[in-house]
Parts: C-alpha cells; sequence; structure tokens
C-alpha cells in the first residue's frame, strides 16, 4: 500500500532540512576519520565531498519521490567508491533513503533498487581489484547489516500502516454511531409529532363540531390542543437541540419514558380515546434505551388506534418479568392499522426497529375477537450490558 503517493515534499524543518545537514555532516567528517587508515585510497578532496553529500541533499525530496532519491544516493555512493575514494559511512544517505521508501509503502521499488546496488558494488570490486577474490565475509557482513535496516523498517511500516488502520476503524465507529443517534433522534421525532398532530387533529375537529352547540366543550377542547402543541414544542425543541447544539445546559424537561406514561394516556382520554393501564409485576428502573422504546411503542400504538381504529377502547398492559419487559397495547376498534406501505420505515416498521435495535421482538395484527394488538417483548438484562447514549427519564413523583 504506497501512503506517501501524493504527499508534499516538505514535511517540517526537522526531517527536511536538519536531518539531511545532519546525515551530509556525518558523512563527511565520519569518512575524514576512516581515510586515515587506509593510505592506499584516493585522497578525499572536493569531487569525494560533493559525492557524498549529493546523497544527504536528495533526502530533502525523499517524502515526493522516495525511490528515485535512494536511486540517487546510491548511485552516488557507487560512483564515489568506484572512483576511489576511501571507505567509511558513505551509505548512511542511501541507508535513510531506503528506510523512508519503505516505510512510505514503495517496498517494491526500494529493494529492487537496494539489490541491484548491492549487486553493482560487487561487481565493481571485481573490476577494480581482479586479482583478489571476492570478499565474502565483508559481503556477508553488509548484507547481515542490510537485512537488520530492512527488517526494522518493515516493523515500522507495520506499526504505522496498523495505527492508521485502528484510526480509521475508530472514525468509521464514530460515523456508525453518529448515524445511529441521528437514526434515534429522527424515530422520536417521527413518533412525537403522529402523536401531537393527531391529538391537535382530533380535537379541532371537536371545536368545529360543537363550535354552535357546546361552547364549553369547544373551549376545552382549544385548551387541549394549546397544551398539545406545546408540548410539542418543547420535545421538538428538546430534539432538535441535540442536533444543533444550541443547549447549553441540560434540557429542563425529563426524557420520554415509562415515568410519563400517565400524562401520554392523559392526553388520549382528552382526545376521546378511553385507555385502561394494567401494571404486572414489580416497577424497577430500566435501562435508558428500552425505557424510551416502550414508551415510544405505546406512543405509536395509541396514535395508530386513533387514527385507524374507529370508535374504540384502548388497554395498554406493561408485564416486568425477570430479565424482559413486555409491553402490550389492545384495542376493540376496526382492526386496520396503517398500511405499512403508506407509512414505509415509520409505524409499525419504525416500531418493529426499536425492539430489534435492543434485540427484542415486536408483533402486530389482529385480534381473534376483533380490535388490533401490539405486543412487544424487550430484553432489559442484555439492554443493561450495552453502552447507553442517552440518559435516562427522571421519575416523576
Amino acid at each position: 500500500m504506497r501512503t506517501a503517493a501524493r504527499r508534499g515534499w516538505w514535511a517540517g524543518p526537522l526531517p527536511t532540512v536538519v536531518l539531511p545537514l545532519a546525515v551530509g555532516a556525518l558523512s563527511v567528517v565520519g569518512t575524514f576519520g576512516a581515510a586515515r587508515g587506509q593510505p592506499f585510497a584516493h585522497p578525499l578532496d572536493a569531487l569525494g565531498i560533493a559525492l557524498l553529500l549529493t546523497g544527504a541533499a536528495a533526502l530533502v525530496l525523499r517524502r515526493r519521490h522516495p525511490t528515485e532519491v535512494l536511486a540517487v544516493a546510491a548511485a552516488a555512493a557507487g560512483l564515489y567508491l568506484g572512483l576511489g575514494y576511501p571507505y567509511g559511512p558513505v551509505f548512511l544517505a542511501s541507508l535513510v533513503a531506503l528506510c523512508s521508501a519503505v516505510v512510505a509503502g514503495h517496498r517494491r521499488g526500494a529493494y529492487t533498487v537496494t539489490a541491484v546496488a548491492f549487486v553493482a558494488l560487487l561487481v565493481m570490486h571485481l573490476i577494480r581489484f581482479p586479482d583478489q577474490p571476492l570478499p565474502l565475509f565483508g559481503a556477508g557482513g553488509w548484507l547481515s547489516s542490510l537485512a537488520v535496516v530492512i527488517a526494522l523498517c518493515e516493523w515500522w511500516r507495520a506499526r504505522r500502516e496498523r495505527l492508521a488502520q485502528e484510526q480509521l476503524a475508530q472514525e468509521e465507529t464514530e460515523r456508525r454511531r453518529g448515524s445511529e443517534e441521528r437514526l434515534r433522534i429522527a424515530r422520536d421525532l417521527h413518533d412525537s409529532l403522529g402523536h401531537h398532530v393527531s391529538l391537535i387533529n382530533v380535537q379541532a375537529g371537536v371545536a368545529l363540531h360543537l363550535m354552535d352547540d357546546d361552547p364549553e366543550q369547544v373551549r376545552s377542547a382549544l385548551a387541549a390542543i394549546k397544551q398539545s402543541s406545546g408540548e410539542l414544542l418543547r420535545e421538538m425543541r428538546a430534539t432538535l437541540g441535540v442536533l444543533r447544539g444550541v443547549d447549553e445546559g441540560p434540557p429542563r424537561t425529563p426524557v420520554a419514558g415509562l415515568a410519563r406514561l400517565e400524562d401520554l394516556l392523559a392526553e388520549n382520554r382528552a382526545a376521546g380515546l378511553p385507555v385502561e393501564l394494567e401494571v404486572v409485576g414489580e416497577r424497577r428502573e430500566l435501562p435508558p434505551s428500552v425505557d424510551q422504546a416502550a414508551y415510544r411503542i405505546v406512543q405509536e400504538s395509541l396514535t395508530n388506534t386513533r387514527r385507524h381504529a374507529g370508535p374504540a377502547r384502548s388497554r395498554v398492559a406493561l408485564h416486568y418479568g425477570g430479565d424482559d419487559l413486555e409491553v402490550r397495547v389492545e384495542d376493540d376498534g376496526l382492526g386496520a392499522p396503517v398500511p405499512a406501505e403508506a407509512s414505509g420505515r415509520n409505524g409499525l416498521p419504525g416500531m418493529r426497529e426499536r425492539a430489534a435495535a435492543l434485540g427484542g421482538t415486536l408483533d402486530a395484527g389482529p385480534r381473534p375477537d376483533g380490535g388490533f394488538r401490539v405486543h412487544a417483548r424487550l430484553p432489559a438484562a442484555a439492554a443493561r450490558n450495552r453502552s447507553e447514549p442517552h440518559t435516562s427519564a427522571d421519575p416523576r413523583p
């Protein structure tokens, strides 16, 4: 994988300027020191120093052209030795260029240039000293040192790629969590809008029907409209505030949950839908995701009952089991729920998605004796072990 295919040549003053200067200085100073023990070598002059500095100067462009810089540094070192100049740290620039190319992901080109340069040095030695045998011991030492350098470079490259993959995985996880949170907010907004708009529609119809005959009843209907619209505005502000980030403090109203179930039932009774509540088992604090999902399932079920069941009575049952919470909403109306094709991913499909997201199930369909039933089973114990993205509703006294 080439990670530096389109990178610029500048990486900051330290790697782009200071490192090449240090490599050039060490190459020249180290070679002058090593030349004292090589009386038969060609004296180090201006051309030799220029060849040593050529490889170091090429390191400035190693980010943009890693393989080409390695080739230039190796060619300069080979020409230097071919002219008979003394040995020393003449391959320092080549090793730095090799490491840069391998870490950047240009492994094939780097290894090809290195292999060609190594073979060329052996051939050059045979040409310069035809009467001497091939220095196998010295070649083996250079090859071992080169293998150690390559191993270190490969380890560093693998480490960088692993860190980059972990960073990408973390970013993908954050994006996925953000998408899931936006989907949750969209579901909450849909449920809240559907519930309150349905209430407003029913009360407005009552007010229009009784405007001339029963002004007092009209006044009550208008008061219910005002209360429902105000509650809707508060929920919309709390929901959209999460997306817009405009709320600096904590929300002033509790999060929708079973603690607000009595208020929900009272709103439906005021809208003309008789609702009974049955609680089986001891009420207990639930994980926030389960608490909110149960509330939204009841809310959406009652909204569908008002819209499609006609004159009906409804019954809400909560069963607190050992590890599960069962939610059952039944009515004795016409038994015709909102068509799934008309509602897309909302309505019944949305309730099923809520339950499935928690590892639960939701069944909905006509009752044998008439009416409609929604039955959800939410695994409260399993959900408690999940990470909860939002806070629980404050219980009301």
